[in-house]
C-alpha cells in the first residue's frame, strides 16, 4: 500500500524551511521516502493558489489536471511526500477576484483537499494511504510575518493593529487546521506548531521525521539548513508602508522595494 503524507500548509509557519531540509537531503531519505517540494509540481501549485481568489468551476480543474500531469509522471514509492503551502489555497491577506479579504483557508482548502484525494486515488488506488500534514502557528507571530510579507509583496497600506483588525480574533493556523481535521475525517490530520520544532536540529521538518518515524542513524547524517524568509526590521516594514502610501505606479514601487531589500543589512 502506498503512503502520502500532503503537507498542504499553512503559509508562514515554517514551511519554506521544511521543505529546504528535505529538498537538501533527498537522497539521504531516498531509501524511505521520495519527496516533492513547490518546484516539483506542473503548476499544480500556482494553480491552487489562483483558485483561492478565484474560486471557480474552471481553476479548480486546471488544479486538477496539473496535479494529475505530476502523478502520473512520478515513480511509485512505499512513502511519498507532496509539500505545497497553497495546497490549502492562497495567504490570508490577499483579497479575492470579487475584492472581498481572505481570511481563512478553510473553504477552498476542503475543495482543494477533495481533488488532492481523489486524483492521489486515481493513481495509486482506492487503498492508499492519505495523511494530511499542517505546520502552525501563534495567531501574533503568525499574523506579524504574513504582514511583514505582504507589505513587501503587494500594495499593503494598513497599519500591522490595522490589519489585524480585519481578521476574526479566534483566527489562527491551528484553529483552521482543527476545522479541516473535522472536514478531512476519516482521513487522519497532524499538526505542528512552529514553536515545538524551530529550536530543534532539523528545524520544523522534525515533525514529519517523527510523523514517518525515520530511523536515529539515518537522521543523525542529514544535513541542517539555515532558517529562510525571517522578517525584515521594523525600520525596513515601516519604508515599505510608506512607499505603498505615496507611489503609484506599480514598476516604480516594485523597483524601490527590491532597492531597499538588496540595500538592507
Amino acid at each position: 500500500m502506498t503512503k502520502v503524507i500532503v503537507h498542504a500548509g499553512f503559509h508562514k509557519t515554517g514551511t519554506t524551511s521544511l521543505q529546504d531540509f528535505f529538498s537538501r537531503n533527498k537522497t539521504a531519505l531516498a531509501p524511505h521516502l521520495a519527496y516533492y517540494g513547490k518546484l516539483d509540481f506542473n503548476r499544480a501549485g500556482a494553480h491552487a493558489r489562483i483558485y483561492a481568489q478565484r474560486p471557480f468551476p474552471h481553476r479548480r480543474r486546471k488544479f486538477r489536471l496539473a496535479l494529475r500531469s505530476f502523478l502520473s509522471n512520478i515513480p511509485d514509492h512505499q512513502t511519498i511526500i507532496l509539500s505545497r503551502e497553497t495546497f490549502s489555497g492562497g495567504m490570508p491577506g490577499h483579497r479575492r477576484v470579487t475584492g472581498g479579504l481572505m481570511t481563512s483557508y478553510v473553504r477552498p482548502a476542503k475543495a482543494l483537499a477533495a481533488v488532492i484525494i481523489q486524483e492521489l486515488e486515481r493513481r495509486f488506488g482506492k487503498d492508499v494511504d492519505i495523511t494530511f500534514f499542517y505546520t502552525t502557528r501563534a495567531r501574533e507571530p503568525w499574523l506579524r510575518s504574513v504582514y511583514g510579507h505582504l507589505l513587501r509583496s503587494i500594495r499593503l497600506t494598513d497599519t500591522f493593529d490595522g490589519f489585524k483588525a480585519r481578521f476574526p480574533e479566534n483566527l489562527s493556523p491551528a484553529s483552521e487546521a482543527a476545522q479541516l481535521s473535522k472536514a478531512l475525517a476519516p482521513r487522519p490530520v497532524f499538526t505542528s506548531a512552529l514553536e515545538d520544532t524551530q529550536n530543534r536540529a532539523e528545524g520544523p521538518a522534525a515533525a514529519l521525521l517523527d510523523l514517518l518515524n525515520i530511523p536515529p542513524k539515518t537522521r543523525a547524517a542529514l544535513h541542517p539548513v539555515p532558517p529562510k524568509n525571517t522578517a525584515n526590521s521594523q525600520d525596513l516594514q515601516a519604508e515599505f508602508l510608506k512607499l505603498n502610501r505615496t507611489i503609484k505606479n506599480e514598476s516604480k514601487l516594485k523597483a524601490k522595494k527590491e532597492a531597499l531589500l538588496k540595500s538592507a543589512p
